[in-house]
Parts: C-alpha cells; sequence; structure tokens
C-alpha cells in the first residue's frame, strides 16, 4: 500500500464500523450455476506455494524498475501462462510498459541581455527549459482574482511571464483583494506559487520566471538538498510539464527589469534570454501485467480484478522488504481466482462478463501503475468496465482491531453504487460468512485509505469498485513483512470471498448500475 496520502477531496457517504445495510430485496442473480466448487479450488496450500517465492529474498522487495520486480513480473506471466489464461492486449503481451521518471536537479545556465546566471546560484528550476525567448511579458503578481486581473490586454500565448510573489496593495496600505489589513492566500508561500503559475500556463505561457527574493534561500536549499540526495520522486513520464517555472533572485530579475520590486503595472519587457537547462531526470522502466478470460456472452464488458506487484525494496543497510503481506498477498490471491474462473471455463461455465487480472506496478510510488492504464492507456475501454474489485493486502490481522480474526476491512463498496454494496454484502453472507468491517470507509477516517490504493483510480472515473484490506501491522512498510507471517487460512477465506463477487458481478444479467458521481 502507498504510504504518502493523496490530498483530494472526500466523497459524501459513509459507514460506521461493521454495520450491515443490506436492503430487504435480494440483489444476487439466480444463476445455475453454483461457484462453490471452483471457489474450492483457492487453497491455503496454493496460496503459501505462490507466496514464498513471491516474497522471497531472491524477488528483493520487488521494487519498480528494480531488477526483483522484474522477476515479480516474469513469475506473473508465467503463471498465466500456466494457466493458459491469454495477455489482455491484442499482440500477446502480457506487459504494459509504464514509461516512468525519478525527478534529479537538472544542468545548465540561463543567459538575460547577454549576463549568464549558472543554475544553482541565482536561478533555480526543477525542469528543463530549452531555447531562446525575445520579449518578455511582466505581469505583475500574477493575480487574477474576481474583478481583478494583472493580465489585462497582454497576450502571453507562447511566451515567458516575468511573475512576482505577493498580492496587490492600496495606498492606504490595505489589501487590494481583501480590502483590509489582512493578506489573503495570494502572499502564502506554499499556495501562491501554484496558483499562479497554473494561472499562466492556462493562458498559454511556455515558462513562468518567478521572483521571490524573500523566500529564495528556502527554494536554493531544497535544490542542494536534491542535488546531494540520489533519490527523487517517481512520476509518469506523461505527467511531466511542458511548461517550466524558473526561480529567481534580486540580481537577474533586476537585469529583466530594474525596478520590479516596486513596480506594479503589467508590461511588455523588450529582453532577451537564452535557456540552456537540460533535465537530469532518470528514465525508469516498469510493467503492468495483465491477463483477460473472455466472456461468453458480454465479451465486451469487463470486470478488473486488481493488486499491485510491487513493494519498497531493500533498505539503506541491506535488508529485504519482502512485502508478504503488501502486496504479496494480494497478488497471489489474484492468482488464484484466475485459476478458479479458468477451471469454471474448462468446464464449461465461463463468466458471462470479460474478467481483467490486472496487476499494477508503482503503487508504492504513487498509484502510477494504475494510474496509467486508466489515465492513458487502458488496455480494456474503462467505459465499458462495470467494476473494480482491488485486493491489498489481505494476510494478516490489525493488531488494533478488536474481535473476530475472520475479518475484512470493506472501503468504497457503497462511495458510486448502493447496488454494489448490498451485493457484496449478500455474496458474503451466502458464501463466506466473513465480519465485513467499514471501520476505514469513513470520510473522517484520517489514514484516507480510500485514496491510498489502486481502486481510485478507477472511482475517479465513475467506475464501482470494493477495495479489500486487513489493516496495517507493526511490519508494514519493514524488512518483518515475510511470507511465514501470513494467516493463511484468512487469506484463503477472503481470497475467496473476492472470487464470489467477481464471480456475480461477471455473471449477472445487468452490469453494476452507479448512482453517485465520483468527486
Amino acid at each position: 500500500m502507498k504510504k504518502i496520502l493523496l490530498v483530494v477531496v472526500g466523497l459524501a457517504f459513509s459507514c460506521n464500523s461493521s454495520q450491515k445495510t443490506v436492503d430487504s430485496q435480494n440483489t444476487i442473480s439466480k444463476n445455475p450455476v453454483d461457484p462453490i466448487p471452483y471457489a474450492q479450488t483457492i487453497t491455503q496450500d496454493e496460496l503459501k506455494e505462490h507466496l514464498y517465492v513471491y516474497a522471497s529474498d531472491e524477488f528483493e522487495g520487488r521494487e519498480t524498475g528494480k531488477p526483483g520486480q522484474k522477476k515479480a513480473v516474469q513469475y506473473l506471466k508465467n503463471e498465466y501462462e500456466k494457466l493458459d489464461i491469454p495477455a489482455a492486449k491484442a499482440n500477446g503481451d502480457y506487459f504494459q510498459n509504464v514509461p516512468l521518471e525519478i525527478a534529479h536537479v537538472p544542468n545548465g545556465d540561463i543567459t538575460i541581455n547577454g549576463t549568464t546566471f549558472k543554475l544553482g546560484e541565482d536561478v533555480l528550476t526543477f525542469s528543463s527549459a530549452i531555447g531562446d525567448y525575445n520579449g518578455i511579458v511582466y505581469a505583475g503578481f500574477g493575480v487574477e482574482e474576481g474583478d481583478y486581473s494583472d493580465y489585462g490586454g497582454l497576450d502571453v500565448k507562447g511566451k515567458l511571464v516575468l511573475i512576482k510573489a505577493g498580492e496587490p496593495i492600496n495606498t492606504d496600505g490595505t489589501y487590494t483583494l481583501s480590502g483590509t489589513t489582512e493578506k489573503s492566500v495570494w502572499s502564502n508561500m506554499s499556495e501562491a506559487m501554484g496558483k499562479k503559475t497554473t494561472i499562466a500556463a492556462d493562458k498559454g505561457a511556455k515558462g513562468i520566471l518567478y521572483f521571490d527574493p524573500q523566500n529564495f534561500s528556502r527554494y536554493k536549499g531544497y535544490f542542494e538538498f536534491m542535488k546531494n540526495n540520489k533519490g527523487g520522486k517517481m512520476s509518469l513520464k506523461e505527467e511531466v510539464s511542458n511548461n517550466f517555472v524558473i526561480l529567481l533572485n534580486e540580481k537577474p530579475a533586476a537585469s529583466l527589469l530594474k525596478d520590479v520590486k516596486s513596480s506594479n503595472t503589467p508590461k511588455n519587457l523588450a529582453s532577451n534570454i537564452k535557456l540552456n537547462i537540460t533535465s537530469g531526470n532518470e528514465s525508469v522502466n516498469s510493467e503492468n501485467v495483465v491477463a483477460l478470460l473472455k466472456g461468453t456472452e458480454k465479451p465486451n464488458e469487463y470486470v478488473v480484478v486488481s493488486s499491485h506487484l510491487d513493494h519498497i525494496g531493500v533498505t539503506a543497510d541491506g535488508q529485504i522488504n519482502n512485502g508478504a503481506d503488501d502486496d504479496g498477498s494480494g497478488s497471489v490471491a489474484l492468482l488464484e481466482i484466475a485459476e478458479a474462473f479458468k477451471k469454471a471455463a474448462e468446464n464449461g461455465h465461463g463468466p458471462k462478463r470479460s474478467i481483467v487480472f490486472l496487476h499494477v506496478t508503482g503503487e508504492e510510488k504513487g498509484l502510477l501503475g494504475s494510474r496509467y492504464y486508466t489515465d492513458y492507456d487502458p488496455i480494456l475501454p474503462l467505459s465499458q468496465t462495470v467494476a473494480n474489485l482491488n485486493i491489498d493486502m489481505i494476510g494478516r490481522i490489525d493488531p488494533k482491531r478488536e474481535g473476530n480474526r475472520n475479518y475484512i476491512y470493506l472501503i468504497g463498496s457503497d462511495k458510486l453504487s448502493k447496488e454494489l454494496h448490498n451485493l457484496s454484502e449478500e455474496i458474503n453472507e451466502k458464501y463466506a460468512n466473513i465480519e465485513l468491517d467499514y471501520k476505514y470507509n469513513d470520510e473522517n477516517d484520517p489514514n484516507r485509505f480510500y485514496y491510498r490504493s489502486d481502486h481510485y483510480n478507477f472511482a475517479k472515473n465513475n467506475i464501482p469498485i470494493i477495495f479489500y484490506f486487513n489493516g496495517t501491522h507493526a511490519d508494514y512498510h519493514r524488512p518483518g513483512d515475510t511470507p511465514d507471517k501470513i494467516n493463511y487460512d484468512l487469506l484463503e477465506n477472503r481470497t475467496r470471498l473476492v472470487f464470489h463477487t467477481a464471480w456475480e458481478v461477471a455473471n449477472r444479467e445487468n452490469k453494476i448500475m452507479v448512482d453517485k458521481a465520483s468527486k
């Protein structure tokens, strides 16, 4: 599971812990085929056999883009080939390449009106910036709110825009936007830069020159930290912006506009800038693994069952984070679910809808593999994807939880579809009898788990989801998360529950209805 919380707007619905909300009318279809014999092929022994390989030291913690992750995806591919479940891609390739980058500080300099400024001294940026620009647009504070705009009469499309920190002040000392002596968000360092650069970019600016002498030293400290540390943030290459922001100290800012501190009047500047800053980012190649069992009656409708294949790798002192629970448990559960569906198909009981078995990479780096699948290259159309059942950590027991050990936390089942939520509870009551705990489904949950695993990238696209989760424990993201600590009887029960739910979603006459919009 991804450790860093995502900052997003919550969805306006919640369930209390362990509270059942099944309507009196059943939502389970009257399917003549009994799924129990196929669910029973999901066994503790096979789950354990898979996991002792998948979470072994040989796989080196399965860190995204590292050799251990390559071993993991090859293992998954081999298992689908053994099951004779084909790749989802039309060309037969099980691997969906996910292009990634690790951010490092760039190299180079900029020349303003003949004077060269070296990157890291009087100018800072964290992305590449190449090109010659004649004529710069000065947009003052770069503020636009209500009736006030620093962009009146300015054309910034395809140009560089010079903006300074702060906000407009009236002659009586009050702030123009608030009309009082109180500063607004436009004076807040952490928020104002983002707001101002977004406005400029939305107006077509190619790049932003940002003058903030008061906080330049803080930005420089971060630049030097990144320069001296090899590790940077990993992101999708597709999400690297074509726009750039260059932070200026007083010398380069004054070479563009001598009275930049006192002048608040937007204008065009007759200046020449030559940018010679090349990216220092490191490319990383990683893969999702995607297999597909075609439906017999509705092959163009898809039920996606997912887990993340990566973990956090090796510690600085050489200890391996095996990730048996996070998310080795979900990875091997997915293989067993695939085997159960395949055996049903071999007996003439294949699912009506197609089942997509999706193992995603980069979850620990920010849900990157699932975001690539949903936002950039959905192998199967999202418009025809009826649900996502996501498995992330289902092999252990939350030590903070009291009560029945035979439980599972369910998150998100009611966020977009009451029908899916009710179906889930009915399936559990009929087949699994596991205590369904909705503790972390509460919108007020400070952990924000709903936004921290791969289902969220489906949910934000209005695809109903269920997230299956056992909670964290002392070995979460630590070398102690090893296969010997997995509760294999619970892993079997929970995996069977996911299988039964997927079976019902895939075989019911009508697809799951969405009755709430993602926010």
